[in-house]
């Protein structure tokens, strides 16, 4: 696995495999290493780049907008040697950054699949992003840890295997605090709905049956908005099946992506 690392250092991540391109985005609740299990299979076949999101592993935090973000990712995507037949994966945030980056650049990609995500939030969602960030700004991010790190799984997974809570508490802990405002100011304020229709990339949803931070209706709605995607479920899956169900994951893929 290769470290990358754009020349002003601003935006980090590791590359793997050969092929036609894939990018993965990862979820805010979780890190890169959340799609290490799948990784083996995807990189027999794709040259596969994994892009640190601001605040994860040496990328640096960026202003609090998604158009910064998406900035980021492409500066990325241009800079590490990602071109040709390009399809981006999304994970949670990174999902939701996915969408962007299809609407805002209509022609960079050749597929996007979006993992457990949201292009807008009811206010209740909203105003959750709202509260995690008030309690940041007061006590840090071991006032969010267990609540964040419960909500990548489904309550009965967790009982079935309790250290999980432990493994993703300590991947939020390494998360740059400023960045992770950031991130919850966007989430709590975006609406990419009206955006969706113009997206004519051939795009995948995918999503956990149980996902308690983007419950499936939210993913339902993206695919009621692009024109021709399509959906699929993972039965008894959190917020990240790559993480909690990677073969099942793995089979979701299977018909959009040569695996």
């Amino acid at each position: 696995m290769k470290k990358l690392m754009t020349r002003d250092g601003a935006v980090t991540g590791v590359q793997s495999g050969s092929g036609d391109d894939l990018v993965l985005l990862h979820s805010l609740l979780c890190d890169r290493t959340s799609f290490d299990a799948v990784l083996p299979v995807l990189a027999a076949r794709y040259r596969v780049t994994v892009i640190n999101l601001p605040g994860f592993h040496g990328s640096r935090s960026v202003e609090a907008n998604i158009n910064s973000y998406v900035d980021a990712i492409a500066k990325a995507i241009a800079e590490f040697g990602v071109d040709g037949n390009i399809t981006l994966l999304g994970n949670g945030f990174g999902g939701t950054l996915a969408l962007a980056f299809a609407a805002a650049k209509p022609t960079a990609l050749s597929r996007l699949i979006v993992v457990d995500a949201a292009a807008a939030f009811p206010e209740v969602g909203r105003q959750a992003f709202v509260s995690m960030a008030a309690m940041v700004r007061d006590q840090g991010m071991s006032a969010i840890a267990t609540v964040a790190a419960r909500r990548v799984y489904h309550d009965s997974y967790i009982d079935k295997h309790p250290h999980v809570i432990e493994e993703r508490r300590a991947i939020l802990f390494g998360i740059e605090p400023n960045s992770f405002l950031a991130a919850c100011e966007i989430l709590a304020n975006v609406d990419l709905l009206p955006e969706l229709p113009s997206i004519r990339t051939p795009t995948l949803v995918v999503y956990g049956s149980h996902d308690q931070a983007t419950p499936p209706d939210l993913n339902r709605a993206i695919v009621r908005s692009v024109p021709n995607a399509q959906i699929r479920e993972i039965d008894d899956c959190g917020h990240c099946p790559p993480l909690e169900k990677p073969k099942e994951f793995l089979s979701a893929l299977q018909g959009f992506l040569a695996i």
